[in-house]
């Protein structure tokens, strides 16, 4: 059950409850996204009845509080989307594709006019929210949605213990929209639900609501991390009881079936995030504050992310890795060594070097952090260096195309070069 709860944290959370109904076995898949499972895989896929037939593309939407209304009414999920997720679930390569859209995106929502995404689900559900997010992303289907509310999030946290997260500076902040209270101090720490709730929504930062973006990216992984301990697993029919009621999907029973049977067999390597690539609107150039979304970026994403090819994709979709913006961040407590590695690139012809502030968490091994989603370059910039792992998520600088979190192993590297040079 390694992977179980990999969908709950990102698409099912209530729903898996399904799964364990016996009824199951009396059922007849009618979708065209799944089909009776074969004889072939492991024993314990084999009691989830159906596997996926093709790629498929779901819009979870986590949900912001709707005030004076009761929770176990349907009005819960009319709020705006605070949280907003495309996900590609693709058995052809055993992957999961998941992009961030945030919040303050702007968008044309049918009906309204100029906008943020997070208003398509207050103006017209789940369907509007899937159209906009279709039109504004090349046309890409989009399969189901989920929606999940706020406090969803909260509580699976509570029932797996808690999650262990790196909190890189002092939170302080009064939400008063949605009435909480943000104090969370620096270094590693189990968070509780409420904590989590704080970590995701803070946002008295430079970054604002794109910092968000990232926290919630973290803050997946780390769930997801402790929702494959050994420890979690009794937990399991409580967490699926408790979940039941923040959940609205237009997912069938067996095809849910097929996406948990499908999220059991991948590991972490199958799993790449990414955020919509954009810049935030300058003062004075809207009413509101927008997320502007790279029509460039967009259309290299949605390719090789999404499969979606388009006729008029930019001529910026493939540039060159060596003419792509590379932020160099310290993870070590040698406070030359940024500079050592910029100067190492910039020797290798990559020109857009830049210094970033140190990171806080030191590093054993260098990260190359797919900032705007170029899994291609990364793999070229680990090749030249020799060292590292590609992290799959947007997690790093947000100007760069690309971040070098350095670790110890470059020092180690520079070390066994100057014994080599001596010897």
């Amino acid at each position: 059950m390694r992977w179980f709860l990999w969908s709950a944290a990102f698409i099912l959370t209530a729903t898996i409850s399904a799964t364990l109904g016996a009824t199951v076995a009396l059922l007849t898949p009618f979708s065209p996204l799944i089909v009776p499972q074969s004889s072939k895989g492991e024993a314990w896929q084999k009691g989830f009845q159906y596997d996926l037939a093709r790629p498929v593309n779901i819009l979870v939407m986590g949900i912001d509080r709707v005030p004076d209304i009761p929770k176990n009414s349907p009005e819960v999920f009319s709020g705006r989307s605070d949280t907003m997720l495309l996900l590609r679930l693709d058995p052809t390569e055993d992957s999961v594709r998941m992009l961030s859209i945030p919040r303050d995106t702007q968008v044309e929502i049918p009906g309204v006019g100029v906008a943020k995404i997070n208003d398509a689900n207050v103006e017209g559900g789940a369907a509007l929210a899937a159209r906009v997010v279709s039109r504004t992303l090349n046309d890409v289907p989009v399969d189901r949605y989920v929606r999940i509310t706020t406090d969803a999030f909260r509580e699976l946290v509570d029932l797996v213990g808690g999650i262990e997260v790196f909190v890189p500076y002092p939170m302080q902040y009064t939400d008063v929209t949605q009435n909480l209270e943000i104090d969370l101090e620096p270094g590693w720490q189990t968070l509780n639900g409420d904590q989590a709730e704080q970590f995701a929504r803070f946002r008295k930062d430079q970054y604002g609501d794109i910092g968000r973006v990232q926290r919630q990216q973290t803050l997946l992984k780390a769930l997801r991390k402790r929702l494959v301990s050994p420890t979690v697993l009794p937990r399991l029919p409580q967490v699926i009881r408790v979940m039941q009621q923040y959940v609205d999907t237009n997912l069938s029973l067996e095809e849910m079936l097929a996406l948990v049977g499908f999220g059991l067999g991948l590991d972490g390597n199958d799993f790449k995030m990414v955020l919509l690539p954009g810049r935030f609107s300058n003062p004075g150039e809207y009413i509101a504050s927008y997320w502007i979304m790279n029509p460039a970026g967009r259309d290299r994403v949605m390719q090789e992310y999404f499969q979606q090819d388009q006729t008029w994709s930019s001529s910026d979709v493939h540039r060159s890795p060596y003419r792509l913006h590379i932020a160099i961040q310290n993870a070590t407590d040698d406070p030359e060594l940024a500079h050592r590695v910029a100067r190492y690139l910039q020797e290798k012809d990559f020109n857009n070097v830049y210094i970033v502030r140190d990171w806080p968490d030191p590093l054993r091994k260098t990260e190359i952090i797919v900032q705007q989603g170029d899994l291609n370059a990364a793999a070229l910039l680990k090749k030249i260096m020799g060292i590292g792992k590609v992290e799959a998520s947007s997690t790093g600088d947000i100007e760069s195309d690309l971040t070098i979190r350095v670790g110890e192993d470059w020092l180690e590297r520079e070390f066994a070069e100057l014994a080599e040079g001596d010897g």
